[in-house]
């Protein structure tokens, strides 16, 4: 047991960052989907859900940007606290007060917040494990996403049993302070570290038709991403016959998201990840698509694994592949990538609730949604063809 406070320790290494991924990620960002449904009851519009997230994606964005221009190890420490202590605080926000500024105020900040968390904290992981092969090791923290959606649900649905949406907060605020101390502790250094700081020339080089065209679609997942991580319980309630499923297809999204990048990254390896890519891709179409054209439970639920499966294994893969082109300009690209990516998350909720709002129901959400992915899957076959002309 001792050797799970030992920070030096590969096993603790790993479990610390999947639980702050569980706070950054789990409770700053998706339990706001799971409890979404509830919300929208008796507080929110979906208008204002959908401008809620689009600000905590923003909040992101510039988290994610801000995080690449940090070299320092010893200053990705302090940034990946303060991500922590971010996390926690915006969720006490919503717990105590429906002040519509604050709320808004509180999931920008929990966005960047949430960037610290899971970027800073995945380098200061991958500074610290002492594998030959960090790879594998890399899956295992991602797979922390889906974990993070799984016990932020959990939480959620058993405080909802007796309590209410604000309850839950409370209570997902108060767990995440708990189980904060443990990953503070070990993602940290007992003395500074002193790093040769390696300075790279910003090569313009870097950015060739191939890695334009992957950055491209790259933004495509950001919004494919989206539609579904902010309403897909709300999308599946919203079904004939359906209500009350939601929170069922949200578990099902968690436990398909916790392999899934340990999977397709083995896939990768054997098949060449730009395949693998847009097989992901393809099937988390399928996945968007199947709320529009079936009301059907077991189809539904499996939209919510396919979502899982697919959008954590695609920030794994396309990062993945990002720090393989970029050689020695790692900062530049994975910035670029990241950039792209945010600027698909924080556009898709404003035309999503645009579309709900004219339309009355998710359809054209979806079927924009899953033909934007679609566009990306097109970009990336370009690629290829491009890439074996080379």
């Amino acid at each position: 047991m001792n050797s799970l406070f030992d920070k030096s320790n590969n096993a603790a290494i790993l479990l610390a960052g999947i639980l702050a991924i569980v706070v950054g990620i789990g409770v700053a960002r998706f339990a706001f989907t799971s409890l979404l449904p509830f919300m929208l009851e008796d507080y929110l519009t979906i208008t204002n859900a959908g401008i809620l997230a689009s600000f905590n994606f923003t909040g992101y964005l510039s988290g994610a940007v801000f995080s690449v221009f940090i070299k320092d190890i010893n200053a990705k420490v302090k940034y990946f606290r303060i991500g922590m202590f971010l996390s926690v605080v915006t969720t006490l926000v919503l717990a105590t007060t429906t002040d519509e500024t604050l709320w808004l105020l509180s999931r920008v900040v929990a966005g960047f917040g949430s960037a610290m968390v899971l970027i800073v904290g995945g380098a200061i992981v991958m500074v610290k494990l002492n594998f030959e092969d960090k790879t594998k090791a890399m899956g295992i923290h991602f797979s922390g996403i889906g974990f993070a959606i799984l016990i932020s649900e959990l939480i959620s649905q058993y405080i909802l049993k007796d309590g209410n949406w604000s309850d839950a907060w409370l209570a997902l605020a108060m767990f995440a302070f708990i189980i904060s101390f443990y990953s503070v502790y070990i993602l940290s250094f007992d003395k500074e570290i002193k790093q040769e700081a390696i300075k790279h020339k910003l090569s313009k080089s870097i950015f060739t038709p191939y890695v334009i065209l992957l950055i491209l679609a790259y933004f495509t997942e950001g919004v494919g991403f989206v539609v579904q991580g902010t309403f897909l319980p709300d999308i599946i309630n919203s079904l004939k016959g359906l209500d009350g499923y939601g929170s069922v297809g949200w578990l099902m999204v968690g436990i398909a998201g916790i392999p899934s990048s340990i999977i397709f990254m083995r896939l990768a390896h054997n098949y060449g990840s730009v395949n693998i890519i847009i097989l992901a891709m393809a099937l988390q179409i399928i996945g968007i698509l199947i709320p529009a054209i079936s009301t059907n439970m077991y189809l539904n639920l499996l939209s919510g694994a396919l979502y899982g499966s697919t959008f954590i294994a695609l920030v794994a893969l396309f990062m993945h592949l990002g720090g393989k082109l970029a050689g020695n300009n790692p900062v530049v690209l994975m910035g670029s990538m990241t950039a792209a990516y945010g600027i698909g998350q924080v556009g898709a909720p404003l035309y999503s609730v645009a579309l709900i709002e004219y339309f009355g129901n998710y359809n054209s959400t979806l079927y924009l949604t899953a033909f934007i992915v679609f566009v990306g899957i097109l970009l990336l076959v370009y690629a290829k063809k491009i890439e074996n002309k080379m």
